[in-house]
């Protein structure tokens, strides 16, 4: 094998572009152990050069004529990466995802004539039979290296499981036994590496030092949102470069953003709602802007080896977590900063994820039960009409119960039907509740993080069980002062106050009936007409958020009347949204079990726009409370027959339809279409607050 060092030392050169190039500790030894066909799990810190050993390994294997690697990789933008990084040192690779089906045929042809080097793709396009008999079934026997990125994504204690990483295992049992595997991670516990092990058997373990000592390590205790906000303004101009602050949902992303342009700092939000993401990878990586505004959907594999700091808006939910996107900085430079805030809504949001993290039993026996009646299975959407779960809730049960071993369920076409296992499944409650627990013991030593008086590096890296931990002698611990000031400016919290209350939420409109026809009585299926359809509306607030949202919630569960000091707020946010054709009247959503809450707002705010209210909107038949619907089909025939509309009594001018909470817009869209077929010009929608989390 010593003769292959030299020229994958050329190869490396090539790659780096820098003809001095060496190779780190461990690299060659990496590289040569998968080229005597050893199984290897590497935990290396980000930025070392893991993906510089497979890529090596494979262009060194290709050239004695051996078989492709096969790449499992979690994140489209990691791939993004890795295809430019393979092109510069001549190998052919190629991807199968969601974002390229126009070139899947070719990509088969391309593996079937083995002119592929390196084929990347993700755990989830594993779940695809097609994809399995297709593509992965042909080539089983021409793979010469198997590679699994983020490795740590296939344990079930680790912080980023993703259950499609368990069909990793099943894979791995499909391709001959001397096949090599380089299983990498940057963020693996002693306990994730374990569990690694376990289930990729004969795997050997090779550990680097955690420690970056380019990064400058700071915590900075700001509950309020008001004061981070104007935190940032202050500070981010300062630093050097550009870089990434996080935040915990896509909501506070958007609203960041939006206040850091305020404030003149060029930023761009990013999550997974956003179709652009590649776009906004690239002017950060141009030095385009400032900072993007990210939550964890920029994460693994993303590299920008000269970013200059990483802030967390708020406090992520793991050490691991943490170190992972923390270490996005300062690979390349001499100094960067890693700042860390605290929000008061921290605990509250992380506890949601953790509580969301596996179905609950009763989720799962409704779908065993809708699937094992169905006789011929049930699609996903002919499983919404049936069950009253969210649609994320039903992927969620459904991809759980599709990679148990054995299965309980299996999809055939588009419809999902139940097993021979699904009469005794049980959710393992004792493996579920371990990993709860440990969420929450995650979140303990996250908050002792924030307070640690000592070396912050030290105790990323002890958490991570790196067995050389030691002092940074850069992080505010050592060196006894604030590295950036941990003060805000007084006039930019008052501007952050006033923007928060001015964060309105737009409400668009639903422009497709829900499938299988929910809403019989009023005859409206299929595609929204354009004539029926609402105008997009306004949010005054999100709920319980800082501006308005708490003292909405208090005046709609604790004093039972909306505070006046709404209504100005309401009329700004009319006048600054300006619908077009202009509203001439107003009326409301009329509510059974508070008959006075939203029309006595709704007559204020209507006499200080100076329009009538028009109460022409009766209830005419009791419903469940839509918050108890869970997904569109069930959200919108809940409504089915509810609400009349006085014909006689509706102006035909437009008109603003008013309730005091918008979430699945299924009731602004059913009433607005009996306004608009009453004869109503245009419908304009609008609440105080929207009671969507907006979470990634």
């Amino acid at each position: 094998m010593q003769g292959m060092k030299e020229p994958a030392l050329q190869y490396l050169r090539t790659a780096l572009g820098d003809q001095n190039a060496d190779f780190r500790p461990g690299q060659w030894e990496a590289i040569e152990a998968l080229l005597s066909r050893r199984r290897l799990l590497m935990v290396e810190r980000t930025g070392w050069g893991k993906s510089m050993v497979y890529f090596l390994a494979t262009r060194i294997q290709r050239d004695r004529a051996a078989g492709l690697s096969l790449l499992i990789s979690p994140l489209l933008s990691l791939m993004r990466n890795q295809l430019e990084a393979a092109d510069r040192i001549n190998l052919a690779a190629a991807t199968i995802n969601s974002t390229n089906p126009n070139e899947w045929e070719d990509t088969q042809q391309a593996l079937r004539k083995d002119e592929v080097d390196i084929l990347l793709v993700s755990p989830e396009r594993l779940a695809s039979d097609a994809f399995r008999e297709r593509v992965l079934e042909p080539i089983a026997g021409n793979v010469g290296l198997l590679i699994v990125d983020e490795a740590h994504c296939i344990s079930d204690w680790g912080h980023d499981f993703r259950p499609d990483y368990r069909r990793i295992v099943r894979i791995l049992q499909a391709l001959p036994p001397n096949v090599p595997v380089l299983a990498t991670t940057a963020t693996a516990n002693e306990r994730v590496v374990n569990d690694v092990k376990a289930q990729l058997a004969g795997i050997e373990v090779v550990r680097g030092p955690l420690l970056r000592e380019s990064l400058k390590l700071q915590n900075i205790a700001m509950p309020s949102p008001v004061a981070r906000m104007a935190w940032l303004a202050q500070v981010v101009p300062s630093l050097p470069g550009n870089g990434i602050v996080y935040t915990l949902t896509q909501r506070d992303a958007d609203r960041v953003a939006e206040w850091l342009r305020i404030n003149g700092i060029l930023a761009e939000s990013y999550h997974a709602r956003l179709s652009q993401r590649e776009r906004l990878e690239q002017r950060l990586l141009n030095n385009e802007i400032k900072a993007l505004v990210a939550t964890v959907a920029l994460g693994m594999g993303f590299d920008k080896p000269d970013l200059g700091f990483v802030i967390h808006f708020q406090r992520p939910s793991s050490v691991v977590h943490y170190y992972q996107q923390v270490g996005r900085a300062g690979r390349a430079v001499e100094e960067a900063f890693g700042i860390l805030l605290h929000g008061e809504e921290d605990d509250r949001i992380a506890e949601f994820f953790i509580r969301t993290a596996f179905p609950p039993q009763r989720h799962v026996e409704a779908v065993l039960e809708a699937l094992d009646s169905a006789g011929g299975g049930l699609s996903a959407p002919q499983l919404e009409a049936r069950l009253n779960l969210k649609q994320a809730e039903l992927d969620k049960t459904l991809k759980y119960l599709a990679v148990e071993s054995p299965a309980p369920i299996t999809k055939i076409g588009s419809k999902w039907n139940a097993t021979a296992q699904a009469v005794a499944y049980r959710i393992d409650r004792e493996r579920a509740s371990s990993i709860t627990a440990l969420r929450r013991r995650e979140q303990q030593q996250m908050r002792s993080y924030m307070k640690h008086p000592g070396c912050l590096m030290e105790f990323l890296a002890r958490a991570l069980d790196d067995p050389s931990a030691r002092p940074c002698g850069r992080c505010k611990g050592c060196r006894g002062e604030s590295i950036l000031p941990d003060t805000y400016d007084d006039d930019l919290a008052k501007h952050a106050a006033i923007f928060l209350k001015r964060s309105y939420q737009p409400v668009p409109p639903r422009k497709q009936w829900p499938s299988g026809g929910p809403l019989p009585t009023y005859g409206f299926k299929g595609k929204i007409a354009v004539e029926l359809r609402a105008e997009e509306g306004r949010a005054l607030c999100l709920w319980r958020d800082a501006g308005w949202g708490q003292i909405v919630a208090s005046g709609k569960y604790q004093v039972g009347r909306f505070d006046d000091k709404l209504i100005p707020a309401c009329v700004e946010m009319i006048e600054q949204w300006e619908p077009e054709p202009s509203p001439c009247w107003l009326t409301c959503i009329p509510s059974l079990n508070h008959p006075d809450l939203v029309p006595d707002f709704a007559e204020r705010l209507a006499d200080a726009l100076g329009i009538p209210f028009v109460p022409c909107i009766s209830k005419v038949q009791e419903n469940d409370e839509q918050k108890k619907m869970q997904n569109s089909f069930q959200q919108a025939g809940n409504l089915d027959g509810v609400f009349e509309v006085d014909r006689a009594g509706v102006p035909d001018d437009p008109c603003i339809l008013f309730d005091d909470m918008v979430d699945s817009r299924w009731t602004f869209t059913v009433v607005s279409a009996l306004l608009r077929r009453s004869g109503c010009e245009a419908v304009f929608p609008m609440a105080l607050a929207w009671n969507s989390p907006r979470a990634d």
